[in-house]
């Protein structure tokens, strides 16, 4: 009985083999795995919050957020490092050094792309761009026209970056200056509408660059009371977009929300609270057959 089920299994074998159609040809096809770790409206917060603090005791600290990276680093291949805005203001780190400490600590930590906040003009254009050399990590900004600026060019509308064959653009969304940001600090820098701004990005991407992932980081908060635009509603009246990273309202998710978008499908919208004492991280799973699937989780610093 054994010899005769081993003769039948190396037949098939054999018939496979001729057929060109080895035991590899039945395997899983690969996955590929993106891991995005993000934060925002971290606001010049260096140091860790002291042991006996009301809201955030023993957390946050860039030393740690920076040793959090490096460990996730280690063992996954395929990480980008993003930020929502709000980099600068909020302690005596940023009252000293007007932002070149921030820039540097976050070059350090090879953080891949950032936003612009509206704390980011407190020092004016002049002062962000006095210290935008310092950031080796770029700026994307599609609804600020910094054309007549002392930043035009130096500010993207997007990026794309590949890792592992995975295409990822993407674009950068801030909020209305009026009532935020001094008309001195921004000057000639125009506010365009998110939501159309977000459209035109979002079909750029993912239909013309053919991006396998579009993600939008955005400064305009996640969601109001009052009827104002927020990353709730630019999740539910766009298309095309697959993460959105939020700031601005400091808000604390325990994990993401994934809404549907104009055409049915999932947006994953994310924010991690403020003052770095967390970060957060989406991972995206990507099949040959093009589908994808996501997890999440909040991370404590």
């Amino acid at each position: 009985m054994k010899r005769r089920v081993f003769i039948e299994k190396t037949t098939a074998s054999a018939a496979l083999v001729g057929l060109g159609l080895g035991a590899s040809s039945f395997t899983t096809p690969p996955v590929k795995k993106l891991t995005v770790l993000h934060t925002n409206d971290v606001h010049s917060y260096i140091e860790p919050f002291a042991a006996n603090h009301p809201k955030f005791p023993n957390m946050g600290g860039v030393a740690r957020r920076a040793t959090l990276i490096q460990q996730i680093r280690a063992t996954t291949p395929n990480v980008l490092l993003l930020d929502a805005g709000d980099i600068f203001q909020g302690t005596p780190y940023f009252n000293y050094y007007k932002g070149a400490l921030e820039f540097k600590l976050m070059s350090k930590m090879e953080y891949d792309i950032a936003t612009l906040g509206n704390h980011d003009f407190d020092n004016g254009l002049e002062g962000f761009h006095k210290q935008l050399p310092l950031a080796h990590f770029s700026f994307v900004s599609a609804n600020y026209d910094f054309r007549n600026t002392l930043l035009d060019g130096l500010i993207s509308p997007y990026k794309i970056i590949s890792k592992d064959g995975i295409k990822v653009g993407i674009f950068g969304l801030g909020i209305d200056f009026d009532g935020l940001v001094d008309k001195r600090n921004y000057k000639e820098a125009v506010y365009l509408n998110p939501i159309e701004v977000a459209k035109d990005m979002a079909f750029l991407l993912k239909n013309t660059e053919k991006c396998d992932l579009v993600i939008c980081l955005s400064h305009l908060g996640y969601s109001y009371k009052e009827d104002k635009i927020s990353d709730v509603k630019l999740a539910a009246l766009t298309k095309d977009i697959d993460l959105i990273i939020g700031g601005h309202t400091h808000t604390f998710l325990d994990k993401p929300t994934v809404l549907k978008n104009l055409e049915g499908n999932e947006v994953v919208v994310n924010q991690a609270g403020c003052y770095g004492v967390l970060m957060g991280q989406v991972d995206f799973y990507f099949e040959s057959t093009g589908k994808t699937k996501h997890s999440s989780k909040v991370i404590t610093v």
